[in-house]
């Protein structure tokens, strides 16, 4: 070549001799250096997922008396409307309204009238017509009485002994009397009132004994009899204990539940009717955990329950089945025999997802620990 020419060109050469050089360098690293790369990107292990560390108790499951409790009511055992069985006008008033009273107390009195006059004359006529009986019986025997005489002589002693009766019942009417041990709840007549045959004089309650009403779904009214005991916390606060006297044998068509009726006893009348119960029956024996309601925490679906850990360190969410709940927590059942309880953490870790367990006894170990070397 010319050397002239070799001159002039110089420039373009070099330049392209600086441009093979470049793609040479990025073909090699496209090619070449990016093997090692996916070798020992291969090579390496997945980066396991960071697990949360949980606070767990392990306990056993203890056999305990499911208790149904059910809120209700309490009512006498009775509840009677005295009425007037006579006529006439109130004289005497001799039970108070709220006022307990035995069997046969004077509750209200009416006048009496001309009453012991008709019963004078009631017994007076029944005594004549005893004689005349007496007297054509005998004559019958004769044949001077015929039999149809005799027998208008017994139809009227018969009438006689019967106003007689209503006599004496007339003038036993005119008292109104406690029909059993109880207390007068109202009156509604006061002395000076005049009052007829069936007019109501009075309201009477046998508080006595008193009831505790409650109504039980289908599923608990298959573990109540009659005659079962039972106990009721009043809005007093007091507990008392009875029998179960009434199951409802069918169930209420618009709420689908069963009427329970628990007997108390009230001899002395100092439990007071028409308040607020809590209805507690035994049921069935049952496994459950105790724990404290802190505890219980909230599915997705709003359902309550616990978070326990299985043997692979798995959260499971358990719906709470309350058995019981006292002062000194809830009784769980329907958890494993043996289960560890989520007690610390729960609230921070979903079910299904895998924790680290660690035992309460490990974490108060290590704290007394921590305090002996201070």
């Amino acid at each position: 070549m010319n050397p002239g020419a070799l001159k002039n060109h110089k420039s373009w050469l070099i330049s392209a001799a600086i441009a093979a050089l470049v793609a040479a360098w990025l073909v090699s690293g496209q090619f070449g250096g990016a093997e090692p790369e996916t070798t020992a990107a291969e090579g390496a292990a997945p980066e396991a997922p960071a697990r949360s560390s949980v606070r767990v108790r392990t306990q056993s499951a203890e056999e305990i008396e499911r208790m149904i409790v059910v809120n209700g009511n309490t009512a006498p055992a009775r509840i009677v409307t005295l009425a007037a069985e006579t006529d006439g006008r109130i004289v005497t008033t001799g039970t108070d309204r709220g006022q307990n009273a035995e069997a046969g107390a004077v509750v209200v009195r009416l006048d009496e009238r001309d009453r012991s006059a008709r019963l004078a004359q009631a017994r007076a006529t029944l005594k004549q017509r005893e004689v005349e009986f007496e007297a054509r019986n005998k004559l019958k025997s004769s044949s001077y009485v015929s039999e149809a005489q005799l027998q208008e002589a017994v139809a009227a002693l018969e009438a006689a002994k019967t106003e007689l009766k209503r006599a004496e019942l007339d003038l036993e009417f005119m008292t109104i009397r406690a029909p059993f041990d109880g207390a007068l709840a109202d009156r509604s007549v006061e002395i000076g009132d005049f009052v007829s045959r069936g007019d109501p004089v009075a309201t009477y309650v046998d508080n006595r004994t008193i009831i505790v009403s409650a109504n039980l779904s289908e599923f608990d009214a298959g573990y109540v009899a009659v005659g079962q005991t039972a106990e009721a916390t009043l809005a007093t606060g007091e507990t008392v204990h009875g029998t179960i006297r009434y199951v409802a044998p069918v169930a209420d068509a618009a709420t689908r539940t069963f009427e329970v009726e628990l007997e108390v006893d009230n001899a002395d009348g100092t439990l007071r009717a028409g308040g607020t119960a809590e209805l507690r029956i035994p049921a069935e024996t049952i496994l459950a955990h105790r724990v404290s309601p802190s505890l219980l925490t909230l599915d997705d679906a709003g359902n309550v329950g616990l978070k326990i850990v299985d043997q692979q360190g798995r959260v499971d969410f358990v719906v709470a089945d309350i058995a019981q709940a006292n002062g000194d927590g809830v009784w769980v059942a329907g958890l494993p025999s043996t289960a560890t309880i989520i007690t610390v953490g729960q609230g921070f870790v979903a079910s299904g997802s895998l924790v680290d367990a660690v035992p309460e006894s490990a974490v108060k170990t290590a704290v007394a620990k921590k305090s002996g070397e201070d």
